[in-house]
């Protein structure tokens, strides 16, 4: 049955790589998601929310003005925009790093830019940036594909999104300074928002994917003699499970445990006393 509230409205990328980390996180969160990519706005009526798939960069905007409630987009476009709205939480997905880059950038500083020409598609981030630091350079804006624009002789320096950097040395470009911005998949509200119907669940159902994705359940069976020494490598969140077993002296743990650890923590376990050991996915929680 569907609450009886205003429907909560919600923007989602449309397309790109945030739009499918997106949709398949809300998925999981339980929240229908369209089918058709045609589709501008889906009702999910049993959870009470209205989703607007639009472009990335518009999300904050949008938010920003009040027309729709929260948004899931780039840290780095709602810095780069502008907007009047504030991140609510960190999704954990599209890590990106902002860097500089030149030739012959690897002997470079900060301070080497002044009164320099950047080509960047993040003007309002990067404007930011240079201010707080007493850079003063000219920022010329493109849309794409900002390592050409050396090249190309439009710039004498860039700063983009790397990933891996091998498109930068292709184009006889080098990485220099620190990270202008470390960016990610966001949730973003109004600023000075007020609390909504809907926030929370979303923020708790958002919250149980990110455990889901983060931990694994670990169960063993070791003898009294170990359990010491097994539980202490397994503490849980707030303390392992242990139960009897009808085998004299012999005890079940169960705990969660970082995903990233698991494979290691299994050869820690076994050669610390366990055995029987299984590790399975959460498929969602609330903690």
């Amino acid at each position: 049955m569907a609450p009886d509230r205003t429907p909560l409205k919600v923007a989602v990328p449309n397309k790109g790589s945030l739009a499918d980390h997106a949709t398949t996180m809300l998925r999981e969160a339980g929240y229908r998601q369209r089918s058709d990519l045609k589709d501008l706005v889906l009702y999910d009526e049993a959870n009470g929310v209205e989703f607007y798939y639009l472009r990335p960069r518009d999300i904050a905007v949008y938010v920003g003005e009040g027309t729709l409630d929260l948004g899931l987009t780039g840290r780095d476009m709602l810095i780069d925009s502008g907007a009047n709205a504030d991140e609510v939480m960190a999704l954990g997905f599209g890590a990106t790093r902002f860097r500089f880059a030149a030739p012959g950038g690897a002997s470079m500083t900060l301070s080497d830019l002044d009164g320099r020409r950047i080509a960047t598609s993040y003007p309002g981030l990067l404007q930011g940036y240079l201010a707080a630091h007493g850079v003063t350079a000219r920022l010329i804006r493109l849309d794409g594909a900002v390592e050409s624009s050396i090249r190309l002789g439009v710039a004498d320096a860039i700063a983009d999104v790397v990933e891996t950097g091998t498109t930068l040395r292709r184009a006889g470009l080098e990485l220099f300074g620190e990270p202008i911005l470390e960016s990610e998949g966001i949730l973003i509200q109004r600023r000075g928002g007020d609390a909504m119907p809907g926030l929370g669940q979303l923020r708790h159902r958002l919250d149980g994917v990110l455990v889901a994705r983060n931990y694994v359940m670990i169960d063993y069976d070791v003898h009294e003699s170990n359990l010491e020494a097994t539980t202490r490598l397994t503490p849980g969140l707030e303390g392992p499970t242990v139960s009897g077993l009808a085998k004299q002296g012999w005890h079940a743990v169960r705990a969660m445990v970082p995903r990233r650890s698991a494979q290691q923590l299994m050869d820690d376990l076994w050669e610390a006393g366990a055995r029987a050991i299984l590790v399975t996915d959460i498929a969602a929680c609330r903690l």
